[in-house]
């Protein structure tokens, strides 16, 4: 934890959960609720020069005080992937940061109480923030009658998540396609200065049309099933008896584990999570639909269609 603007990362059923505390919570530098300080950073942040699509994205949500605030999907880097990659368990990750002097301390000898309280967060302010940030999430879940994940806002996640997967197959696709028009025509040799050694580039390998209709499907039945559990609940969420109110509060708290695959990902069981998981190569950066899009940029194509299988169960 450090001092600024809040960064939260989770499971996207519990999106509306982690944005509905944060109006109550008051951020110390600028006395505005610690939510409408995130909404004006994301907003900021995708105003920058080279800010990707999915940060443009989410600054218009931002920019909504009727929408939920965005989450970012979770890779590694703490306790939760255990619990989240191996054991399905829904999970949040939250914590204050981006201004004041941590870099090239975080994990030296240099990392302690004075200095974190000197330069990272003096007086600990955050920290008391930090607190009350967890406090009230805790209490809110505790005090919960009825579950709460909104399978809407995670079905409406996966969908992105297959678009993007799909978009990478294609990009790549073109890419070999391009490349390999450009070596037949000897566009390489020609534009090469003949007074240096040149050779054209290692032909990429051609990338195979996937059948995704097994996610497709599987969408399909995510959406309608999140929207006749979101119609039901409405309808009859309030008047459920305590022991059906027992019996769906202990389903909901589970559902994750129904995300989880016993084969695991390649060339790493222990991360049965079909639907996040730090990258490979990423160090703790989320890749989502993992074993999909990983086989993809990897050159898997096997992989990417067993696992299309595997994530579509």
């Amino acid at each position: 934890n450090g001092r600024g603007c809040l960064k939260r990362g989770g499971i996207e059923d519990l999106r509306h959960f982690a944005s509905r505390v944060l109006d109550g919570i008051t951020d110390p530098e600028t006395n505005v609720s610690v939510g409408a300080r995130e909404r004006a950073a994301i907003q900021v942040r995708a105003a920058s020069p080279g800010a990707s699509e999915e940060a443009k994205t989410d600054a218009a949500d931002a920019a909504d005080p009727a929408k939920d605030l965005p989450i970012a999907a979770l890779g590694s880097g703490s306790d939760y992937s255990t619990f989240l990659q191996h054991l399905g368990i829904a999970t949040l990750d939250i914590g204050y940061g981006g201004e004041g002097n941590a870099g090239g301390v975080y994990h030296s000898r240099y990392d302690t109480f004075e200095h974190h309280t000197r330069f990272v967060d003096p007086g600990l302010v955050y920290g008391k923030v930090l607190s009350e940030t967890a406090g009230h999430l805790v209490i809110q879940a505790a005090d919960a009658e009825l579950p709460l994940n909104t399978p809407d806002t995670f079905a409406a996640a996966v969908g992105q998540y297959l678009k993007d997967v799909k978009k990478l197959a294609d990009d790549k696709r073109g890419a070999a396609e391009k490349q390999a028009r450009m070596l037949a025509d000897k566009a390489f040799a020609l534009a090469a200065d003949p007074t240096r050694s040149h050779v054209p580039p290692e032909p990429l390998k051609q990338v195979p049309k996937f059948d995704f209709g097994p996610l497709d499907s599987a969408l399909n039945r995510l959406n309608g099933s999140a929207s006749a559990y979101d119609a039901a609940l409405s309808a009859h969420g309030a008047s459920l008896t305590p022991a059906k109110r027992r019996q769906l509060m202990t389903m909901m708290q589970s559902i994750g584990q129904t995300l989880l695959s016993d084969q695991g990902l390649p060339g790493r069981d222990w991360y049965k999570n079909m639907i996040t998981a730090p990258g490979r190569f990423t160090g703790y950066g989320a890749k989502t639909l993992p074993g999909v899009r990983e086989a993809i940029e990897e050159e898997r194509w096997n992989d990417a269609t067993q696992y299309i299988g595997l994530t579509a169960g």
